[in-house]
């Protein structure tokens, strides 16, 4: 019985990570999770180092969610950012950013 536990677990968890996106709300702007990541210097150098048009989708996906937001106003629910179609696009350049500033920290207590 003990080896069953953790996939029904999975299964619940995967269940309340779905529900909980789609209670955040940003999904139903068209926004991603990394769209709502506060920009520090980090994130900004992250976003330095993201290809040209992954860039351009983000920063269409906010304008047109400021824009929604200021008519007070959400997109169709077709539209909406499903759970399954979130990628994390921000994240590994995001990591790669905080390994390097770690990385310059240490270096300099030597």
């Amino acid at each position: 019985m003990a080896a069953r536990a953790p996939v029904a677990t999975g299964r619940l968890l995967l269940g309340f990570r779905k529900w909980y996106y789609g209670m955040c709300g940003f999904n139903k702007f068209g926004l991603m999770r990394d769209d709502t990541i506060i920009e520090d210097s980090d994130v900004k150098e992250a976003l330095r180092r993201l290809p040209e048009n992954v860039y351009n989708d983000r920063m269409f996906r906010i304008k047109r969610a400021l824009d929604l937001s200021m008519k007070q106003q959400i997109l169709p629910k077709d539209q909406w950012t499903q759970y399954e179609e979130d990628r994390h696009y921000l994240t590994p350049y995001l990591d790669e950013v905080i390994r390097e500033r770690q990385e310059r920290e240490e270096w300099m207590k030597k």
